[in-house]
């Protein structure tokens, strides 16, 4: 039972069906199509339904959820019947294979894609998972990947879009692959992908599915390989009413063409509109007249041809191809097409090339000579014997048949060319089976399902035959499956009747009476046989089989035509097939001309394909086997080498017609299960035992059995000594731990518990279930018990993983606690010897570094240094005389009022404050001055001097003049220097509100006084004249309104606004270089200070 999927998807099994009835298989089918459960198992058969939409089941993470899990553990894919075979072939070192059939057509190309695709991921990973199943160990733990891809007989397009019937086969083969190939392995598949691909070009492409398959060698193909694409490529023969030879009647509208992924865009590459076949090709660099009409791609069909194309080409020269091999293949393949449009008229008895110029384009593609080739198309040399030749001409007819014969051996020897150049870039070497271990395969093959049309020919003929042969082996592997299981087992084995195809088999290939038989006989008949005596052959000699029948032998049957259909009773369903054209297409008619026309080519790559041409013309050769026998041959070495493997199934479904993701053609689905024999396999599954387990495995989904237990352990408890019933899996005896001797007493006690006994039987290491309700049952308790013992599992796991993080989280604060104290007894040391003699150093240690702190002590630090700051100053202070403390409050004051907001503000200097008296910066002018200071003093008197020092003035009128200004402790006085030191205006210093300074070198200061009446000065004649007081002049007035308990504001500002007598005006400076003296002048919006600089 898989996990994950309620009963909303249906069964996951077929097997587990309450009735085997066709109704009940397609409505499980219908709703699991419905919730995009697109596999459904039977036993460990796939039957996929093709969704017609992209949905999230690949990818590495679906390959790991898949990976070394059993069938039953995930919801159906194929991820886990490709694991299965993986370690079927690992295990027991034997040959697997997995077969893929069905009817599928998608948007990206018939055939069954999703079968063969879903495969791919899969089998990408197969190496890195065998490498770490041997632990990485060189030699053997790699694997190569073969692709061998078997092409049977050609057929006509199908309705609809449908792909072609193929089947490839891939070999997965342990040995060393050295570390040079992995990039060729990469560009695989694009080449891949060039033969085999076709295009609708009336419509969205259509390309025959691939498998993305893993890096590796790929088999030279049997000798039939790749025929199977020509019929679409040429043209039916005129005057043929079912075309030519071998080749089915064309469709109407635009032809198909079997391109690469190159597509349109690769084809204007390739000839298309007047451009040459491949760039720099032997034979000549003109551009080449296109002997086919360029098709009309829509847009969608051409979208990514150009980059596919180039991904081809990119992937052949990484492979090894080298330019002059890629020059060939594409002329080769030009040719391909080119053969195409070659027609044929009657001329007298013989037939003439209709367009002489294709003649010629043709012989340049192959390097020939045009008129070897024109002989070759025309006439047919023959060997009489005793070095006689006889040259016998063409009708039209033959001519057609010889050249469609031609262009498909051509196209089936490039393929195998490819092939055998792929190898031999890749091929491993020094592979020796004694250290890399025994070469096992796992064959992929994937073959198109069972055809009836509105007109069946040969192609469906052997097509059908193909599905019967295998239809064949397919149940025999079955029930030989089921039975060497039973008696692995030890369970009694019970006769299951089933349809045996056996009879239709021998209908078609046995020797000498079968249907292949009688058609080689007619073929090799002397004189003239028609299609209509082969059929009356059969009527006479199979008329009395069962499974054969025609008009003659039923007259009453009017949808048969007299001398034209018979009908055969395949497993599947009735099909007539027309025997029109059966001999014609199961004639070889590919001459020894063209062998010896294409040996002697210019081309090296062409002559190469054809070795048999160096025959001598003169040799006799035998009669080529037909097309019917190689077939047959084919199929009989085919299951031959599927009979020695362990096989797996892929059943592939086609939901409707119309590839839409939600629409169930339930009457085509009836059809398709019914000639894939879907439900006789569910019934020889369940013939005797709808579900069987190992025992270990049974126990872990249904009573959690434990990994041993030891003799010598008392028995399991008593009930009433067990857990509570509520928290029991489905039986109290098995869960949590089951203590008895083996998987199958607790398996048995299992059962027995819920009265399961009579339904079920023992092996020897499995338990057999034979109806579906048994499991059904389990599954609905199991179901009901998992919410009660997941919270169980939770509340326990929850409580462990909550005790283990306490005990980490103590013994955690632990060490960090005894780290912490260590960390700051190590800080405290170390703090403590670069301090210890800090009262000793001249600067009472500010040059001590102090050391990095733990995080726990940043604050501490940060405290201690302010405290550190605060002892340094107070010893620093305690030095300064009592006469300079009025300086360095001042200064502080400063600081604090212009720190960060003007570059310099004088504090490295000594601040005299009275300068106007001192006769070093006022010469001649401080006798005066002193004497007006006297005169004040004895009339106001103040207390002492500010500040003093010659300004640069503007008043209202814009008016600057040479003053002085005077700050004594109660007034700031305007001095006028040249009368004497004359006052010219005095205002209390009380009614000064503010200062105004700039951020610059200038000297400029503004006092707002509360009568809106501001005074603008400039301080200069200083000396020295780079001299900066403003610092000083700020300080001390902030100095003096401390101490007065009165506040001044001071603003920095660039733009200063001041009043004078209630006027608002704006004072800016600028620098005016080549000035000597600081100057006011007007502006705009007020006044300007312009400074001296540079």
């Amino acid at each position: 039972m898989a996990e994950l999927e309620g009963p909303e998807f249906g069964k996951a099994d077929f097997v587990l069906l309450d009735e085997v009835t066709m109704e009940q298989f397609l409505e499980n089918l219908r709703r699991r199509f419905s919730q995009g459960r697109i596999y459904t198992y039977i036993g460990e058969v796939v039957v996929a339904v093709n969704p017609y939409r992209t949905l999230e089941l690949y990818g590495p993470p679906a390959v790991e959820r898949y990976r070394g899990r059993e069938l039953y553990e995930r919801p159906p894919h194929l991820f886990a019947l490709a694991d299965a075979a993986y370690k079927a072939m690992k295990r027991r070192a034997k040959d697997t294979c997995i077969v893929i059939s069905g009817r599928w057509t998608v948007a990206v190309g018939g055939g069954c894609v999703w079968g063969t695709l879903g495969w791919a991921p899969l089998a990408q990973s197969l190496p890195s998972f065998a490498r770490r199943e041997r632990g990485g160990q060189d030699g053997g733990q790699q694997i190569h990947h073969a692709v061998h891809r078997r092409h049977h007989q050609p057929h006509p397009t199908r309705r609809g879009g449908e792909g072609e019937e193929r089947a490839a086969e891939v070999q997965l083969r342990p040995g060393s692959l050295r570390q040079r190939q992995d990039q060729p392995q990469r560009q695989l598949q694009p080449l891949r992908q060039v033969h085999g691909h076709q295009l609708r070009l009336q419509g969205r492409p259509h390309r025959r599915p691939h498998p993305q398959l893993p890096p590796g060698e790929v088999p030279n193909p049997p000798a039939a390989a790749g025929r199977e694409e020509l019929p679409r490529l040429l043209p039916a023969a005129t005057g043929s009413p079912g075309g030519s030879a071998g080749l089915p009647p064309p469709l109407p509208g635009p032809r198909r063409l079997p391109l690469h992924p190159g597509g349109c865009s690769g084809l204007r590459e390739w000839g298309w509109g007047g451009r040459r076949v491949g760039r720099g090709w032997a034979g000549g660099s003109r551009p080449l007249t296109p002997c086919v009409s360029p098709p009309k791609c829509p847009p969608q069909a051409c979208g990514d041809d150009a980059d596919g194309y180039r991904a081809v080409e990119e992937a052949m020269a990484v492979i090894g191809f080298s330019p002059e091999e890629m020059g060939s293949v594409r002329r080769i393949l030009a040719t391909i097409l080119h053969l195409g449009n070659v027609g044929f008229v009657a001329e007298g008895e013989t037939a003439a090339v209709e367009d002489a110029a294709q003649l010629s384009a043709l012989a340049e593609l192959t390097a020939t000579a045009p008129g070897s080739l024109r002989q070759a198309l025309l006439t047919r040399t023959v060997a009489a014997g005793g070095g006689e030749l006889i040259e016998k001409g063409h009708s039209p007819k033959e001519a057609a048949y010889a050249r469609d014969a031609c262009a498909k051996a051509i196209y089936e020897r490039l393929f195998c060319w490819i092939v055998g150049r792929i190898n031999a870039s890749i091929a491993a070497h020094d592979y020796d089976v004694r250290l890399h271990g025994k070469s096992t395969v796992i064959g992929v093959l994937d073959i198109y399902g069972f055809e009836i049309f509105d007109t069946n020919s040969f192609e469906q003929f052997c097509i059908n035959y193909c599905n019967e042969k295998l239809q064949q082996l397919f149940i025999e592997l079955i029930l030989r499956q089921e039975q060497a299981e039973y008696q692995r087992e030890g369970i009694a084995w019970q006769s299951i009747e089933y349809f045996s195809n056996e009879p239709i088999v021998e209908l078609v290939e046995q020797p000498h009476r079968g249907i292949l038989a009688l058609l080689d006989e007619a073929c090799l008949a002397a004189g003239t046989v028609t299609d209509s005596l082969f059929l009356a052959s059969m009527d006479t000699r199979l008329g009395r089989h069962p499974h054969y029948t025609s008009r003659k032998l039923c007259p009453t049957d009017k949808t048969m035509e007299f001398n034209r259909d018979f009908r055969i009773k395949h497993y599947a369903g009735d099909v007539t097939y027309s025997v029109e054209g059966f001999l014609d297409k199961n004639k070889d008619t590919l001459f020894q001309d063209f062998k010896r026309l294409f040996y002697n080519s210019a081309d090296a790559v062409l002559r190469a394909m054809w070795p048999d041409g160096e025959q001598s013309i003169t040799e006799v050769t035998k009669r080529p086997l037909t097309t019917g026998t190689l077939f047959k041959n084919s199929m009989v070495a085919l299951v031959e080498n599927l009979a020695s493997k362990e096989p797996y199934y892929v059943r592939c479904i086609k939901p409707n017609d119309q590839k839409s993701p939600t629409l169930f053609d339930e009457e085509r689905c009836r059809h398709q299960v019914s000639y894939l024999g879907l439900l006789e396999n569910v019934r020889v599954r369940r013939a005797g035992f709808a579900y069987r387990q190992p025992y270990h495995r049974f126990l872990l989904r249904y009573g959690l059995r434990p990994p041993s237990r030891d003799p010598r352990q008392p028995p399991p408890a008593p009930p009433h000594l067990a857990l509570p019933p509520r928290y029991k899996m489905t039986c109290e005896y098995t869960w949590p731990n089951h203590l008895m001797a083996t998987d199958r007493e607790a398996t048995q006690a299992l059962l027995e518990q819920h009265g399961f006994q009579d339904d079920v039987a023992y092996g020897h290491t499995k338990v057999f279930i034979r109806t579906p309700r048994t499991l059904f049952c389990l599954e609905q308790e199991r179901a009901q018990l998992i919410p009660i013992i997941v919270l169980l599992l939770q509340k326990a796991w929850r409580g462990a993983l909550a005790r283990r993080r306490c005990r980490y989280l103590r013994a955690a604060y632990t060490i960090m606690a005894y780290y912490k104290r260590h960390k700051v007894k190590a800080y405290l040391r170390e703090l403590l010897r670069r301090f210890q003699a800090v009262r000793t150093l001249p600067d009472f240690g500010k040059s001590v570094v102090w050391p990095e702190p733990p995080a726990v002590l940043a604050r501490f630090q940060d405290a201690s240094q302010r405290l550190f700051c605060r002892w340094r100053a107070r010893q620093i202070v305690k030095n300064i005389p009592p006469s300079e403390m009025g300086q360095i409050r001042a200064k502080v004051a400063a600081m604090e009022a212009l720190e960060g907001l003007r570059k310099d503000w004088g504090c490295q200097r000594s601040w005299a404050r009275d300068y106007l008296s001192s006769p070093r910066e006022n010469p001649g002018q401080a006798l005066p001055f002193a004497r007006r200071l006297q005169t004040l003093k004895d009339k106001v008197h103040f207390g002492s001097v500010l500040f003093s020092c010659h300004v640069r003035k503007i008043n209202r009128f814009s008016k600057s003049r040479d003053r002085a200004i005077l700050v004594t402790d109660q007034h700031l006085y305007k001095l006028d220097p040249r009368k004497q030191y004359r006052v010219m205006r005095a205002l209390p210093l009380s009614t000064v509100t503010g200062l105004s300074v700039t951020s610059c070198q200038a000297q400029l200061v503004v006092f707002h006084t509360q009568s809106q009446d501001d005074l603008a000065v400039c301080l200069h004649k200083m000396q020295p004249a780079e001299d900066n007081r403003v610092g000083e002049l700020v300080g001390v007035l902030l100095e003096h309104c401390r101490a007065t308990k009165r506040e001044l504001q001071v603003r920095v500002s660039d733009c200063i606004q001041l009043s004078l007598r209630g006027r608002r005006r704006l004072l800016t400076v600028e620098t005016r270089p080549g000035a000597v003296t600081p100057d006011f002048g007007k502006s705009r919006d007020g006044f300007v200070l312009y400074w001296p600089g540079r």
